[in-house]
């Protein structure tokens, strides 16, 4: 066993591309451990504000800094990306190389897919129904675009709850990304499947099976950490 020190508390991570680099938050010191898994050591500790969340983050090519691994966060709207290449892009690696607005603070998940031009992003404890019952998805190719709200709750056509949206999961070949709509033990709950390409509604599961739903998990990608 190897004891590497860090900040406080982590919680949450994910691997960067190319699996050898474990970055995870220390969301009450608003910064992200990067360790090397070959080495067993701290790499650096980029700041990132505010109370990061990642889950376990998301891997794109950004179009200007390389390969990036991305947190958002519960204090704030930003969407932050961290570059991870210290190979071609040794000036990008391990700091903050961008950062977005998304809908707001709030956030738990990000995620996206090497077969994607999407990066979704939900805000299920956003204190305003209008953000918590959507999702914003970004084009990782256009980033200065903006993001795109969908009404994922609308779409699963409840009655009376909460109906926070959390946690996007895609399918293993990146065509579709799954949501859950989590309202309370005695309200009805659904998982709404959108279609990753027009990112339009795909299907909606809903029943008395379907009870306050909250991470789900593609096999394949939790194996392979894709993400």
């Amino acid at each position: 066993m190897t004891t590497i020190g860090a900040a406080r508390f982590l919680h949450d991570g994910g691997w960067d591309a190319t699996k050898r680099y474990f970055l995870t938050a220390a969301n009450q010191s608003n910064r992200l451990a990067v360790i090397d898994s070959r080495n067993r050591r701290l790499v650096a500790l980029p700041e990132v504000t505010q109370v990061p969340h990642p889950g376990r983050g998301a891997n794109i090519d950004d179009p200007k800094f390389g390969p990036v691994w991305i947190t958002s966060a519960l204090g704030n709207a930003n969407i932050t990306f961290i570059g991870t290449d210290p190979e071609r892009h040794r000036d990008h690696a391990w700091h903050a190389v961008r950062v977005v607005q998304g809908q707001g603070g709030g956030s738990l998940f990000v995620k996206s897919h090497p077969n994607s031009r999407n990066l979704w992003v939900d805000t299920p404890l956003n204190p305003d129904p209008a953000i918590s019952q959507s999702v914003a998805v970004f084009d990782v190719n256009d980033l200065d675009a903006g993001y795109e709200v969908l009404p994922i709750a609308d779409w699963a056509e409840l009655g009376e709850g909460p109906k926070r949206v959390v946690h996007p999961e895609y399918n293993m070949d990146g065509s579709e990304v799954w949501f859950s709509v989590w309202s309370g033990q005695e309200q009805e709950s659904a998982i709404v499947i959108v279609d990753d390409a027009t990112r339009t509604l795909k299907h909606v599961i809903k029943g008395p099976e379907i009870i306050t739903p909250t991470g789900k998990f593609n096999v394949h990608n939790t194996m392979g950490d894709i993400y």
